[in-house]
């Protein structure tokens, strides 16, 4: 049983995973036992030295294939452990899900789920587990990252606390940070370079509507940052709200890049080197995208080099009491101190710290629905409280119609 168990298991060991490491180990009252895992057991050593260095805590290390269920089975009755947190590639979710739920324990990501063959992300084969984790009396807690992640609280406590009906979400996402660098991406550069060029697609009137990359943009002011250009994505919360939030019109999401940021990829992407399909070179054969990640600077590399301040948030608009309103909730980090605190830049810090956070709710029963459930169908309270002790502070303002 769950209740028998103890302790964390973090499966993957770049960015995020080094925040929310550093993140759990400045919570190990909640954790008890935390145990880093991955692929490269180099990654984690170095991670487990940060983590004594900051916090003075010797944590576990292991190796492991998170693409072996089986070796995953094995680890995780070794350990014994209460959670997992998944922080390692979006394709690995199924395998550690199926893990967890063999094992009889919690599971928690930041990212859904997303087929190696193919540029498509969606929540359909997480959520096709809901039974199974409800039988077990487990949760599989998706996507607690910021966005998704506290994107999804974002909304919920707005719905709980300022409106009676959303209506609207524009979720508006901004990196106004400069690493030095011409080309560099701030998180695993397969995962964001597909993302970014890939068709745009937003919900509305019941319908998903689809655009061409980067087809539809906006210059919005970011509060305490400015205005930036924006461009509308698809984005995985976006699933999942439209099925959650009751009375939505419309959501969509939208993401900075800097006119550099979009040649450069316009570029790649024109001399194949986006392709996710194997090409013949030299008689070996290659991915361009996973090559070309070899060539571009390691995210986990970033923290030093960046300057300037990242904003997340979402304007929700709809009725209270009969009257239309709007608000503006959003949080405001800046990079130079998410690396003073974790030697992490914030595209990093923002997604690391709620992967603890959320991991923490379901580690002391705070959070305690049972299936694979999204964040915003959770209370928002306690998530919303963390957020301002464990770095990432918040604020709401209401906006003109």
């Amino acid at each position: 049983m769950v209740e028998n168990k103890k302790g964390i298991l973090i499966i993957g060991a770049g960015g995020v995973s080094q925040v929310a490491t550093i993140k759990c180990a400045m919570n190990i009252d909640t954790f008890e036992h935390i145990t880093l895992a991955s692929r490269t057991l180099e990654k984690c050593e170095n991670i487990k030295q940060i983590v004594k260095d900051k916090t003075d805590l010797d944590i576990d290390i292991e190796q492991i294939d998170a693409d072996d269920t089986k070796a995953l089975i094995e680890l995780i009755k070794k350990l014994n452990c209460k959670v997992v947190l998944n922080v390692a590639l979006p394709y690995q979710d199924l395998t550690i899900m199926d893990a967890c739920l063999e094992t009889n324990t919690h599971y928690i990501d930041t990212a859904n789920y997303e087929h190696p063959d193919e540029a498509k992300f969606e929540y359909k084969e997480q959520w096709a587990k809901d039974e199974d984790f409800k039988t077990k009396n487990l949760t599989a807690l998706l996507g607690s990252g910021f966005d998704p992640g506290v994107t999804g609280v974002f909304v919920k406590y707005i719905e709980q606390n300022y409106l009676d009906t959303i209506e609207y979400i524009d979720i508006m996402d901004c990196n106004a940070g400069d690493h030095g660098y011409p080309f560099a991406t701030n998180f695993n550069p397969e995962i964001n370079l597909r993302e970014v060029s890939a068709n745009g697609r937003y919900w509305e009137e019941g319908e998903w509507i689809e655009t061409k990359p980067l087809e539809i943009r906006v210059d919005h002011d970011y509060p305490k940052v400015g205005v930036k250009p924006s461009y509308l994505l698809y984005h995985e919360e976006l699933e999942s709200l439209a099925k959650n939030i009751k009375g939505i019109k419309r959501i969509r999401f939208f993401m900075t890049f800097g006119d550099s940021y979009i040649q450069h990829m316009n570029c790649l992407q024109n001399v194949g080197m986006l392709g996710i399909e194997p090409i013949l070179h030299k008689g070996m054969k290659i991915t361009p995208i996973e090559f070309l990640t070899t060539l571009l600077p390691d995210p986990a590399s970033l923290g030093s080099r960046t300057h300037g301040k990242t904003n997340i948030g979402c304007i929700c608009e709809g009725i209270k009491d009969g009257i239309r309103k709007k608000y503006y909730i959003y949080n405001v980090k800046d990079h130079q101190e998410c690396y003073k605190e974790t030697l992490s830049q914030a595209v990093s810090y923002t997604t690391g710290v709620p992967a603890m956070i959320g991991s923490k709710l379901v580690y002391n029963g705070t959070w305690d629905l049972k299936g694979a459930r999204n964040v915003e169908e959770f209370d928002s309270s306690p998530f919303m409280d963390e957020l301002n002790t464990q770095g990432l502070p918040w604020e709401v303002i209401e906006m003109d119609i």
